[in-house]
């Protein structure tokens, strides 16, 4: 056996990645659910915890995801900023991200996305240090765990292992072109 073959034994252990995709440009989820559908083809336990988008809605991944059979839980009441709704929007934050806690400890996954989950840190409905802290005391070393959205603070960058950052060079609703079913949502 000569030495790379060694080499690739000894690293065919799967080391669990945390990727986020970041930044004001689109393709974020999108990305994410590249590596998602990729994992699923590949026969990977996979869960999803959406974090901003309402409970209530049916966009094209949702279906999807829904006819592959893949775990998918929202907690959010859609993108609100209005100060009526923060207790609430920090609530159903907070829910989800109890539920996180116990799919990523459960050991029973593959890979979990945690969509638009930069939001909560962000606007601190979610002590950043405290989440990092948490992940890397109870983040199996084999999971798979990806981040979206906008704002990604630093102290989650740090602990990545892969950052992307999607910029806006042009976008359709710059144009008035509304947002497309199946392209958009």
């Amino acid at each position: 056996m000569d030495d790379r073959s060694i080499s690739h034994k000894r690293n065919s252990k799967r080391r669990g990645l945390v990727i986020v995709n970041t930044g004001e440009g689109k393709g974020k989820t999108t990305a994410a659910l590249g590596v998602l559908l990729r994992a699923w083809g590949r026969g990977f336990k996979i869960c999803v915890i959406q974090f901003m988008k309402a409970e209530t809605g049916r966009w094209g991944e949702v279906r999807a995801a829904e006819k592959l059979k893949i775990e998918w839980h929202k907690s959010g009441g859609g993108f609100t900023w209005r100060s009526d709704e923060m207790d609430e929007s920090t609530a159903r934050t907070r829910h989800g991200w109890t539920l996180a806690q116990e799919k990523i400890a459960s050991g029973g996954y593959d890979l979990i996305l945690l969509d638009e989950f930069t939001y909560p840190l962000h606007f601190d409905w979610l002590d950043t240090a405290e989440v990092v802290a948490w992940l890397k005391a109870n983040k199996p070393p084999d999971l798979h765990l990806v981040i979206t959205g906008r704002y990604a603070p630093q102290p989650l960058i740090d602990y990545a292992d892969l950052v992307t950052e999607m910029r806006k060079i042009k976008h359709p609703l710059d144009q008035g072109i509304k947002g497309q079913r199946g392209i958009e949502f």
